[in-house]
């Protein structure tokens, strides 16, 4: 994947290909002294990708420097003195590594409903994690009735309706198959829907657009079953339904299912966690959360779809021309920065810009950022690898100079989708709509370094 932020002239904003830092250590301090006044005249365009590396690479270790010093740590190294860890045995072994939480204080964000027990959702912090796989126990849940209580072994997998051979299998039978992984995230049709408000919802990056997770799904083709089982010409369509108690029932088209449809049995190499559908579920690449069904109990083949709740009236959205848009499937393209986000303090001087983008289309193909509302876009770096459906981590290097401005990303993807303005969102399917927002995400820089959400 091209690094595109090496495309971009200079003029606009970043600059043409990095600076080779190996290189520049055998630069003489006086050339250094000369390259950082070279690069302070860059840096008039604050979204600076050589000018960041130049100056920050050598201003950031001397900050470093003065910090250690102020703190006194200079003194006591020369003193001989140790530090205290090293005069105690540590911690010991356990069984399975937990989190300290206590410590980062980084944990899901529960948004339940006090009148109907279990329903509700638990949302990824985006806006404290880096990288662009979601640990399982950060992973978003969207629950309509709880988490149900399985029993591994008695639990199976019914493949059955329109097919020559109907065929049952369990836990371990599932487990002897050919077994394929594949990471890529899922998003819940419902993700950031509160950007349909008029106002501004004021929270973290991660409790408005928390509800997009990414992993590695390993699991059994759902092809391999169906191929087993023998499909009747006559099905086109297959109707796959959970063991939860809210009775959720979603029909998938037959294409999607033989394409590229596993039956997840781990997640990040462990077993699916209760909360994410242990013992199996479906992940569907790219559509969107529902018809990645958790505790698979079904699934039937047939000729026509169900039109459960969960078709017709869940993740429904009603447009302006009175017309409800059903079945949407496949995700929009969409991005979001979450460093700097709300709840975060920026400091004047160099930063780097980072952030989060995907498709339910297949890749993400470029992120441009703007630090002035929108009126000049400069393309950040993709970090690789850049996968097909998955989260994409980009970031850019900026030079902000204290003064309030807002931050933007947008983004387009490998089918030729761009993401959308607000305004345009909100032109093309009306005010009535309550899922699958996309469009661009806005945060309002202050002049205290304090940020905020705002539509522009």
């Amino acid at each position: 994947m091209t690094d595109k932020s090496d495309s971009i002239d200079a003029g606009a904003g970043l600059a043409t290909p990095a600076v080779n830092l190996a290189d520049e250590q055998q630069i003489s301090s006086e050339q250094q002294v000369q390259i950082q006044w070279q690069g302070a005249s860059e840096l008039q365009n604050p979204l600076q990708r050589r000018a960041f590396l130049r100056n920050a690479t050598l201003g950031l270790t001397t900050l470093g420097t003065i910090t250690a010093l102020a703190q006194g740590t200079g003194t006591a190294q020369a003193q001989g003195v140790t530090p205290p860890s090293w005069h105690r045995s540590g911690s010991g072994f356990s069984n399975y590594g937990q989190a300290d939480t206590e410590a980062n204080g980084i944990i899901r964000w529960i948004s339940a409903n006090p009148a109907v027990p279990g329903e509700g959702v638990s949302w990824t912090p985006l806006h404290e994690l880096e990288g662009t796989i979601t640990p399982n126990g950060l992973h978003f849940e969207r629950h309509h009735n709880g988490v149900p209580e399985i029993d591994a072994d008695q639990w199976t997998l019914s493949v059955h309706g329109q097919v020559k051979r109907p065929l049952s299998f369990t836990l371990d039978a599932l487990r002897r198959y050919p077994m394929e992984s594949r990471i890529g995230f899922i998003e819940c049709g419902g993700n950031s829907n509160t950007l349909w408000h008029e106002t501004p919802v004021q929270a973290a990056a991660g409790h408005l657009h928390g509800l997009v997770s990414c992993a590695e799904w390993t699991g059994v083709r759902l092809s391999t079953l169906l191929v087993e089982a023998g499909v009747d010409p006559e099905a086109q369509w297959i109707v796959a339904d959970a063991l939860d108690a809210s009775g959720v029932m979603i029909s998938l088209p037959l294409d999607k299912c033989l394409d590229d449809v596993l039956v997840a049995l781990y997640q990040n190499g462990e077993p699916l966690r209760r909360e994410n559908g242990f013992p199996a579920r479906l992940f569907v690449p790219g559509w969107e959360g529902i018809v990645n069904i958790k505790w698979l109990r079904s699934l039937q083949l047939v000729a026509t779809p169900l039109w459960s709740k969960f078709d017709t009236v869940s993740y429904t959205d009603l447009l302006k021309d009175g017309h409800a848009e059903r079945m949407t499937f496949t995700m929009g393209v969409k991005s979001l920065i979450t460093s700097p986000s709300p709840g975060h303090r920026l400091q004047s001087g160099f930063n780097e810009i980072r952030g989060l983008a995907w498709s339910g289309a297949g890749f993400v193909d470029l992120v441009e950022i703007s630090a002035d509302g929108g009126n000049s876009w400069h393309a950040a770096t993709l970090q690789e690898p850049v996968l097909d459906k998955s989260l994409t981590r980009f970031t850019i290097a900026w030079q902000w100079d204290g003064k309030p401005c807002v931050l933007m990303s947008r983004a387009m993807d490998s089918a030729g989708r761009r993401q959308p303005s607000r305004q345009a969102l909100i032109e093309e399917k009306g005010v009535n709509v309550y899922h699958h927002f996309n469009a661009i995400l806005a945060w309002e820089v202050q002049a205290d370094g304090t940020l905020r959400h705002v539509y522009s």
